[in-house]
């Protein structure tokens, strides 16, 4: 492939320390692709928030990624920053503001993430007015899905299209909707959409079971892997640690220890981006020879890990592998 003008200059200038651990990442990932095999995304933290969707929605679209782990914020971020991006307000000097002033944010209807504050109305209730119908008839004709699921029915349906306000190519969300390819979210009670459904069961205006649970991911997962992990095998790409890389990882050390099925390959490469440090127990820290030992990576799996901010060192891997 024809690499432009970024690719060229990471090239040329990342030789060094965590600047070659990126190209060292970003050239095995294109090995593993080249030779045939598949690759796991996994997004914790803000990424969506972060727009990342600005460079992983044409990974998706150039089948650079066969599926992807998220957390439910990631999930429901990437769509409210779809429909409400306008609204976002940023705060460059958050870190100088006081309690008084982050209280006024929460007067003003405005959910902070690091330098971005997220509009309550326009972004949660624009989304909840939608996806509620389609939890609705779901329940009421006892269907079960999914929380990823819901999302696609709700992008697909098109009810969000005069809300749009990015060009929709760069929401992740939606080109993998398109695309219509797996996604896996662990601890999805762990958002805000997971609040607001848990808050109809509260009111019996849903069942619990109309969502699809953590361990139906789990076993969905386990089929999956089975059926994708011959030949080169599936990678392990780690944007951040949490639930996010460590609930879909273990689909391999439990099917070859709990199980007891011995034929299961290994993650076939691994990388993480993460600026956690290596120190009291962090799964986010934790440096990837740690994942031998728990049976999810083998001595000759390439690792790599970049330790910096993802919103740096993610869009120049992704611009590397897609020839920007």
């Amino acid at each position: 492939m024809q690499k432009g003008p970024v690719s060229q200059f990471i090239q040329h200038h990342y030789r060094h320390f965590n600047s070659a651990a990126l190209m060292d990442a970003a050239k095995g990932y294109e090995t593993h692709l080249l030779e045939g095999g598949k690759m796991m995304i996994t997004l914790a933290g803000a990424m969506s928030t972060a727009e990342l969707g600005l460079s992983l929605a044409e990974m998706i679209r150039q089948d650079k990624v066969q599926i992807i782990s998220c957390t439910g914020a990631n999930l429901e971020e990437d769509v409210m920053n779809l429909v409400a991006h306008s609204h976002y307000k940023r705060v460059p000097h958050y870190r100088d503001l006081s309690p008084q002033e982050e209280w006024e944010l929460l007067e003003n209807h405005y959910n902070r993430v690091t330098d971005t504050c997220i509009p309550e109305e326009e972004a949660f209730r624009r989304i909840q007015k939608h996806i509620v119908k389609i939890w609705k008839e779901a329940d009421a004709s006892g269907e079960r899905y999914f929380p990823h699921e819901y999302m696609y029915k709700l992008l697909l349906s098109g009810v969000l299209e005069q809300h749009y306000e990015i060009d929709p190519k760069n929401s992740w969300m939606l080109a993998a909707a398109q695309k219509n390819i797996p996604i896996v979210v662990p601890g999805w009670e762990d958002s805000t959409m997971g609040n607001i459904f848990a808050s109809y069961i509260i009111k019996k205006e849903l069942k619990a079971s109309t969502m699809k649970s953590g361990i139906e991911y789990m076993v969905w997962l386990t089929e999956w892997y089975r059926k994708n992990s011959g030949g080169k095998g599936v990678g392990f790409f780690q944007i951040g640690g949490g639930i996010a890389g460590d609930f879909p990882i273990c689909v391999v050390p439990m099917m070859y220890q709990d199980l007891e099925w011995h034929d299961v390959p290994f993650w076939s490469y691994f990388c993480q981006i993460s600026d956690s440090t290596t120190s009291y127990g962090s799964y986010s820290g934790a440096v990837p020879n740690e994942k031998i030992t728990w049976g999810k990576l083998d001595i000759n799996t390439p690792k790599f890990i970049v330790e910096s901010d993802a919103t740096i060192v993610a869009p120049l891997i992704f611009a590397w592998l897609l020839g920007w």
